[in-house]
């Protein structure tokens, strides 16, 4: 009886036409206010936790049905759901360095982490302390539909729903048996990706339940950034070096024979590179220089690393899933059931092979491995840096005391060396996650509902780092005078030869030089849920046409996240996370929270002129955690039908997000950040005036080493980061409204026509995060503020050497902000013997898309741009689908539309012209699928029909993770065309 209520209650909202398998990116409006039979159970819908039947939703709901998952013929959810107007790339199968290995997704350009994702209406288990869920745990054979509340949701599910919620809904009363396989290539005959799933699903004797269990398997192939001529290549995004080589489909220019090499070349690359470039600290320019193949020592440059080629445009996954679901009814009005959800993934990420990346080292001037000319190169330049007064007891040991610097004497010096003889740097995810879910539901005082569950998630995650240099050991083996031993007295310790070029190193060499490092992380979370709702009779205005409706509930969470490095990435500043930069602490951290919670649905009118409906829906929740303490949310919503055809709905919600572990509880490390100059670097020497200079001193530099240290390298500094021991960041606050309206009209020629235009305005406040390296520099050295230059340590005058950094707490900074307009339509058109022709759309608009980390700092303003503090932000993005539905044949285009983006204004002045915008993209992917017979199912597809190709902005546009191979490869197509082919049995 209670499965019968239930689905009779389904079938009745979704009769409607407001969500159904056929709609396909249209704003959820409302069920039709239509009577119902006692006997009619309700049901609720994603954002609310009332129940009822002809569920009216007060906030955007963007729902992706069955029928547009079926067309997208993708196993990945982050994959579909990135294409939304709603969302912005984040983590996902084209990020590569700075990955972590997961797929998640970012609402509203506002944050993964903002963006709360749940299955059935429940919380998933994030796969990192930093609360972020992997969204490749999805079991994507099972999803029946996606919604997407956007606008806040934290009254209903609580903290992390600031830019809204992600509601994956399973199939739990599914029958029968499904096998689908998919494939997909590109037309580079590359990229494979495949995938299998089986489903069974059957009702248990009588109809008293249901049991589903779905098996999966996914595997996606590697494409590198070297097999597309876009990414063979370094294009420099300050000068556009190589850009004409690549367009004139040239390859890289080979550095001269006398600095030759794999991979090395004249431009277009990283200064660690070899042969080995050599720079006495704090000396500037002088005794500066790079070596040559045979070993000598000048002070030309000659060639930098190509590290393109070795990165991934795609990288290599595999994944096994299985997930189980149950119900039981005990009795006629009680039921139990049960979710269980397993996991296992693996996620290969690769970068070019290591190096010293400029390292401080303590070199002796008697090492045997250094050639003559080289060491008396490096003793003329000591001695004119002891001249100028930048050669001190902070860069050389005067071991005999003579006061003259000779072969006895050790230096303080940057090498930067690639090291290719050790291989690529690869970082190996492994992940496995485990997600339990029970409980009980049922009805008393004859039509109240009761759901007690509990549930249990789990995620454990291996990271085996490979291809990285032991700059300790690195310091060891440098530390020789007979070139055989060495000075720590170690017998594994093998000398190396770091003076030359690509070969010096040998295979003894790289044994001990480099590093193969662990980590493990781990992260649960227990749930306890009870939930009460129902109807309030007595409470019932005149004339409204219904009670009062209410939902009430108490939640217990506890979530606990664990971090393990391996000891010797522990090491600071030298640790053997060589050439990632930094080091690594563990993290120990939990929270636990209690919450109460209630939410009210009122009708006031029904039936009026002027007034069909009126509805007021209210919710609100507290919630106690032991870490920031108490907080509160609530919305106020407000459904106005004034004729039949015509919704107006209004929502005003206050959202929270309290700190997840890795804000709470992280400890003090040094790593790399983005920045796009240090003004007092000799990139900057001919705009340095007096008062800059002094800025410069003022942060640890002396009057010689300002305008002739190194600039950043790689669009990178080293940076000091971490909770802030004394200042704990607390919760975010959001003040989050929305307004629109749902046309729904009966037309003579149109069929299922809804239309829907919608208002949202997130406005964040205490945001939690770190300023930007960049911000805190400008910040210093533009606008003279103390208490930034203060957060900037220099090492040799310089930003980018190991112990050096710009300190980067975590904090509450100031404000962030999304506004915008979001248009959705659906309709068809009959066409008697030629089937039926269906048109549906999502078009997004942003009004605002900004950020300002404190009140000295400039806002940011990423409303149609992207730098390195904006991911591309397109002011208007749409995605609209035509279908032709014929008998046993559908066929769909699918069109995408980003609109253009400009580089940011602080950034596009020392960029290359032609890198300072990108144009309008327009993508169009068909599908087409057969009814083969009553049971089999063809489908077959190809993306990116016309094979545009990707904007070039070149490597240092952006943040490292979104930019890489010379564009943005998460937000635009770099694969080229895609073709796609699956099959489907069922039964």
């Amino acid at each position: 009886m209670l499965k019968n209520k239930i689905s009779l209650a389904v079938k009745h909202a979704f009769s409607a036409g407001v969500v159904s398998t056929a709609l396909i990116y249209a704003p959820i409006s409302a069920a039709e206010e239509t009577k119902v039979d006692k006997d009619l159970e309700v049901i609720s819908i994603t954002g609310s936790r009332i129940r009822q039947p002809g569920a009216v939703s007060a906030s955007p709901i963007i729902s992706i049905g069955e029928k547009e998952l079926g067309f997208q013929q993708e196993p990945e959810v982050e994959q579909i759901l990135r294409s939304l107007p709603a969302t912005v790339p984040g983590d996902g199968s084209n990020a590569n360095n700075g990955s972590a290995g997961a797929s998640t997704i970012n609402l509203r350009g506002l944050g993964a982490e903002r963006s709360l994702v749940l299955m059935n209406g429940r919380r998933m288990i994030p796969f990192n302390y930093d609360g972020e869920v992997d969204t490749s745990v999805i079991p994507s054979a099972l999803i029946e539909r996606i919604d997407l509340v956007t606008g806040g949701a934290s009254a209903v599910y609580g903290s992390d729903a600031i830019a809204g919620a992600v509601n994956i809904v399973l199939k739990d009363d599914f029958q029968g048996v499904v096998f689908d396989a998919k494939h997909s290539e590109t037309g580079e005959g590359d990229g494979d990706k495949d995938s299998f799933s089986l489903t069974l699903g059957s009702n248990l004797a009588d109809d008293k339940g249901n049991v589903v269990l779905s098996l999966g398997w996914m595997k996606r192939d590697q494409i590198l950034l070297g097999d597309r001529p876009l990414g063979l290549l370094g294009i420099e995004t300050g000068s556009g070096a190589n850009y004409q080589e690549f367009l004139n489909g040239e390859p890289p220019v080979p550095a001269p024979d006398a600095c030759s090499g794999p991979n090395s070349v004249e431009s277009g690359g990283s200064t660690t590179a070899f042969p080995t470039r050599f720079a006495i600290v704090g000396a500037g320019d002088t005794g500066s220089g790079q070596f040559r193949n045979d070993g000598t020592l000048a002070a030309t440059d000659c060639s930098v690393f190509n590290f393109n080629p070795y990165n991934f445009y795609q990288t290599p996954s595999e994944r096994y899933s299985a997930t189980a679901l149950g119900s039981y009814n005990i009795t006629d009005d009680h039921q139990v059931y049960s979710s269980v959800n397993f996991t296992s993934t693996s996620v290969d990420t690769q970068v070019a092979p290591s190096g010293t990346f400029g390292a401080v080292f303590n070199l002796p001037l008697a090492n045997p491995l250094i050639g003559d000319q080289a060491r008396q190169f490096m003793l003329d330049g000591a001695a004119q840096a002891l001249a100028a007064g930048t050669l001190d007891g902070t860069n050389w040991q005067d071991v005999n005391g003579n006061g003259v610097v000779d072969e006895a004497d050790y230096l303080s010096v940057q090498l930067r060396r690639r090291t290719l003889e050790l291989g690529a740097r690869t970082e190996r995810f492994d992940s496995t996650q485990f997600q339990l879910v029970t409980g009980m539901t049922g009805y008393f005082l004859d039509d109240w509902q009761y759901d007690v569950s509990y549930q249990y998630g789990e995620s454990n995650r291996t990271t085996v780092r490979g291809g990285y240099t032991n700059l300790t050991n690195i310091q060891n083996a440098l530390d020789t005078t007979d070139g055989v031993t060495c000075k720590n007295g170690d017998a594994s310790c093998v000398p190396i030869n770091l003076f030359g070029g690509f070969g010096t190193i040998t295979e003894e060499m790289s044994g001990y030089a480099q590093a193969i490092a662990l980590q493990q992380q781990k992260y649960s979370q227990e749930i306890f849920t009870a939930t009460v709702n129902g109807s309030l009779d007595f409470i019932e205005i005149p004339g409204a046409g219904a009670p009062l409706a209410m939902s009430f509930g108490y939640e217990k969470r506890k979530e606990k996240g664990l971090f393990e490095p391996d000891e010797c990435l522990k090491l600071a500043p030298a640790s053997c996370q060589g050439g990632a930069g930094g080091n690594l602490q563990p993290i120990s951290g939990g929270f636990s929270v209690d919450e109460l919670f209630m939410e009210g649905y009122l009708p006031i009118l029904d039936g009026l002129p002027g007034a069909e409906t009126l509805d007021v829906e209210f919710g609100f929740r507290w919630a106690d955690y032991d870490s920031v303490g108490s907080n509160e949310t609530w919305k106020l919503g407000l459904n106005w039908r004034p004729v039949s055809d015509v919704l107006v709905r209004v929502m005003q919600q206050q959202a929270t997000r309290a700190p997840n572990v890795g804000e709470i509880a992280s400890p003090v490390v040094t790593g790399l950040d983005n920045a796009r100059q240090d003004p007092c670097s000799k990139a900057n020497k001919d705009d340095i005036n007096d008062a800059l200079k002094q800025l410069c001193m003022s942060t640890g530099m002396s009057e010689a080493q300002v305008g002739s240290v190194q600039n950043v390298i790689s669009g990178q500094v080293q940076v000091i980061s971490g909770t802030d021991p004394l200042n704990a960041p607390g919760a975010e606050e959001a003040s989050t409204f929305t307004a629109g309206i749902v046309w729904t009209p009966e037309l003579d020629t149109l069929e299922n026509f809804t239309i829907t235009l919608d208002y949202y305005d997130i406005d964040i406040d205490d945001v939690i995060g770190e300023f930007s390296a960049q911000e805190i520099l400008d910040a210093c050295y533009e606008r003279a503020d103390t208490a930034s230059c203060n957060k900037i340590n220099r090492v040799g005058g310089a930003l980018t050497i190991a112990g050096a950094g710009i300190e980067q707490f975590t904090v509450n900074k100031k404000n962030q902000r999304a506004e915008g307009i979001e248009l959705g339509f659906n309709f068809s058109v009959m066409m008697e013997e030629m089937g039926e022709l269906q048109f549906s759309g999502n078009v997004n608009k942003y009004l605002t898309q900004e950020s300002q980390s404190g009140d000295l700092t400039p806002v940011i303003d990423c409303k149609g741009k992207f730098s390195t503090s904006c991911d591309p932000v397109s002011e208007l993005r749409w995605v609209q689908r035509t279908s032709w539905v014929w008998e046993d044949l559908t066929m769909s285009l699918q069109w995408r539309h980003i609109d253009g983006v400009d580089m940011e204004l602080s950034q596009a002045a020392n960029s290359f012209e032609k890198f300072r915008s990108i144009e309008s993209y327009d993508y169009f992917d068909l599908f087409a699928s057969y009814h083969a017979t009553e049971n089999i199912i063809v489908n077959f597809g190809i993306d990116n029909i016309l094979e545009k190709e990707p904007p070039v902005v070149g490597g240092e546009a952006g943040s490292t993770r979104a930019n890489s191979g010379n564009t943005f490869p998460s937000n635009y197509d770099v694969l080229g065309r895609k073709f796609k082919m699956g099959i489907k049995v069922q039964f």
